[in-house]
């Protein structure tokens, strides 16, 4: 059996470690902060169960859940809360999600992602001249926030597959607000790079002094507001969350806004989680399983793997040589043509075809592959992969950003990927407490700016991803399963980061299944991606200089930015389980 920390040595040892990390002055959002390689938390494959989060309390607060016998999905609603108190400029329960779960015979979805609220038009984000708003101001209002998803969600697989009481998830999360928390290196650097959060009466007094100073790396940080609202969800289910004080604060600060917001209580106490037939594909020798829209996640990745694998200079390489990197980057912009034109909410729009898997299907994609050629080509168009085209404009690029990830395997072999959002780092930037008055509380998301600003396209055509009631905006969030041809799980996957998170998930599948790197070393291989516009970007300073002559070479434009993915991934191998922690931020794996 592996030792792990205690949760109190745990707090001290993080406290006096995060002292001793400079903090760097930031671009937001959710941008990348100090960089730390690790020791992933096990020293050989745990037998029994184990568990990655991008944050070492939260992975604790879930293993936690596993040695007390209980489920996955008791291990993931343990770790969201943490991760809301601990890592609220990622995830919260003001957010969203989406869950996949494995039980040992079926996978099974839990969609949690945030809706529109019922008066929101598709003309929200637009400005009397008709002009969409600038994405910063859509962003930093009411208008942006949608109604939270996540506590309805895990309250829902926790009747499915919740083995310890709810009550009992929400106690490390309560305790930790209660006696407080040392305030980490990234949320710090993240909280100095803001301007936004200062202003809000409720946010503001909680991350910075009087001077409006970020409170430094070690600061033991309460939250009496957040321990309060976790104890009425412990108590009263999800309705703890969507009725009464909590719900009426919320929809109090949206409406309150400068810019206000439509959300209404009735949105809040009419929201239903949905679950959804998973996607799952053959790709090499494995079968990978994911979400349907409304994410686009599974779909663009899937693609991606299936045009390079029509490229047989891409199929024979085994790294990150300059035929992959172009095969891969003509491939993206592909798979990202298509995820543009098609890819919304299916409620609201029918897949091309009537059926998402023709987006997959070989014909299609050996179709799609012939585009690519020696050269960087140009922006790729949608292509057509049912016999009835959609009347659709394509969406015009616009930034997506924010997420966390968890990943558990608990003793019965039952698993959960699941990924989880409030959208920008910090959401919209404003804290509801509520309704306790009390210091703290969490924070509202800003996902209704991952619908489309602009409703039309050039001709005037509807974009499928616009905005309407009740609508679920598109998302590239990729919670992923991965089994062997005899069906046995051998992977659970995912990462943060927005449209970027597609192309983080193809890298860990081609490095650790496709290349046989350890799967620490498949995180840890340089990030990048394209999007079908703009440049091809590359992780700063992580491509060597004969790789980016060869793009160069090409055709291609190549930015080098940073790209900070949050990989937490777990994978199969002999005597047990072995996990990957992205090292460009905070997570950890733990397990026995």
């Amino acid at each position: 059996m592996l030792r792990t920390a205690t949760l109190s040595s745990l707090l001290a040892l993080l406290a006096l470690a995060a002292a001793s990390q400079p903090a760097a002055p930031l671009e937001q959002p959710e941008a990348a902060t100090t960089r730390t390689a690790k020791t992933v938390g096990l020293t050989q494959p745990a037998q029994r169960f184990a568990i990655t989060a991008a944050n070492p309390l939260a992975a604790q607060a879930g293993l936690e859940m596993l040695r007390a016998g209980g489920s996955a999905v008791d291990a993931a609603v343990a770790v969201q809360a943490v991760l809301g108190l601990v890592e609220p400029q990622s995830s919260g329960i003001g957010g969203g999600a989406f869950l996949l779960h494995w039980d040992g015979r079926q996978v099974q979805t839990f969609d949690g992602r945030e809706t529109a609220p019922a008066a929101a038009t598709p003309a929200l984000f637009l400005k009397p001249d008709g002009k969409p708003m600038a994405m910063r101001d859509a962003v930093l209002s009411g208008l942006s926030t949608g109604v939270p998803g996540v506590v309805a969600m895990l309250a829902e697989a926790h009747k499915s597959h919740g083995r310890l009481p709810w009550a009992r998830l929400f106690e490390p999360a309560i305790m930790l607000a209660e006696q407080g928390f040392a305030i980490s290196p990234r949320l710090f650097e993240l909280a100095a790079g803001e301007t936004a959060l200062r202003s809000d009466a409720q946010a503001g007094p909680y991350f910075f002094d009087a001077a409006g100073v970020p409170k430094p790396v070690g600061t033991v940080l309460k939250n009496p507001a957040y321990a309060a609202v976790l104890r009425a969800i412990a108590k009263q289910g999800a309705a703890g969350f969507y009725t009464g004080p909590v719900a009426e604060d919320i929809v109090r600060r949206v409406q309150g806004h400068a810019r206000p917001g439509r959300l209404t209580v009735a949105d809040l106490a009419g929201y239903q989680p949905v679950q959804r037939p998973p996607l799952c594909n053959d790709w090499r020798s494995y079968r990978v399983c994911g979400f349907g829209p409304p994410t686009s996640g599974h779909l663009t990745l899937m693609q991606i793997l299936g045009l390079l694998d029509g490229q047989p200079a891409a199929v024979a390489a085994q790294g990150l040589t300059g035929d992959w990197l172009h095969a891969y980057t003509e491939s993206a912009k592909l798979a990202f043509a298509d995820r543009a034109q098609f890819i919304a909410d299916p409620a609201f729009v029918t897949a091309p075809g009537g059926d998402w898997q023709l987006l997959l299907a070989p014909a299609y994609l050996k179709a799609r592959a012939a585009l690519i050629g020696e050269r960087a080509m140009p922006p790729a168009t949608a292509g057509d992969p049912g016999a009835l085209r959609q009347a659709l404009a394509p969406q015009a690029p616009q930034r997506e950003s924010g997420t966390s990830h968890v990943s558990v395997v608990d003793a019965e072999g039952r698993a959960v990927a699941m990924t989880t959002s409030v959208e920008s780092a910090f959401g919209n930037r404003v804290m509801s407490d509520g309704g306790t008055g009390l210091a703290g509380g969490f924070l509202l998301n800003n996902q209704l700016t991952d619908f489309s600003l602009q409703p039309t396209g050039a001709e005037g055509k509807p974009v499928a991803n616009r905005v309407e009631a009740g609508k679920r905006p598109r998302s590239s969030m990729a919670p992923t399963l991965v089994f062997d041809r005899r069906g046995q799980l051998v992977m659970v996957a995912g990462s943060p980061g927005g449209p970027v998170i597609i192309h983080y998930m193809a890298k860990v599948l081609t490095g650790a299944l496709a290349w046989g790197l350890p799967v620490q070393q498949a995180v840890d291989l340089p990030n990048f991606g394209h999007f079908n516009g703009g440049a091809l970007i590359v992780e700063r300073h992580a491509l060597t200089a004969g790789q980016l002559a060869a793009l160069r070479g090409r055709g291609h434009q190549v930015v080098e930015t940073d790209l900070t993915s949050g990989l937490q991934v777990l994978q199969r191998v002999k005597g047990g389980w072995v996990g990957g922690a992205d090292p460009r931020r905070e997570g950890v794996v733990l397990g026995e």
